[in-house]
């Protein structure tokens, strides 16, 4: 069973920037790995998304331009740069894994395996 722990969470003024991480248990050069998050009061949505390889990307409209996901396959841990924050960004962020590809990359059911997630706070 697959352990994913995030890092990286705090609290940050608006404007500013957060890089979160995800460590994996073991080797995630098979798995494509999602961000996710969740508001107080909201649904977990989908934020970004890489393949197994890093060859490709996927974004939530919402973030496209101010968020990077990657990944380090030789450290097992995938990244997530946060820029130009603002109180709507803020919420838990999750990580997850999975053997999936394509459109898959942004439904949160096809995941496998779940971090418990990292608290991100933007003051505005």
């Amino acid at each position: 069973q697959m352990q994913l722990v995030e890092s990286g969470g705090g609290l940050v003024q608006a404007g500013g920037s957060l890089r979160l991480s995800c460590a994996a248990s073991e080797r995630t050069s098979s798995y494509a790995m999602g961000w996710f998050r969740q508001a107080p009061g909201k649904e977990r949505e989908f934020v970004a998304a890489i393949n197994w390889s890093g060859g490709s990307t996927s974004y939530a409209d919402s973030v496209k331009g101010r968020f990077t996901i990657s990944r380090d396959n030789a450290k097992n841990t995938v990244y997530l740069e946060m820029n130009s924050l603002n109180a709507e960004d803020t919420a838990v962020y999750y990580c997850a894994a999975g053997f999936i590809s394509g459109s898959y990359l942004e439904i949160a059911l096809a995941y496998d395996y779940w971090g418990q997630g990292t608290q991100v706070t933007v003051s505005s």
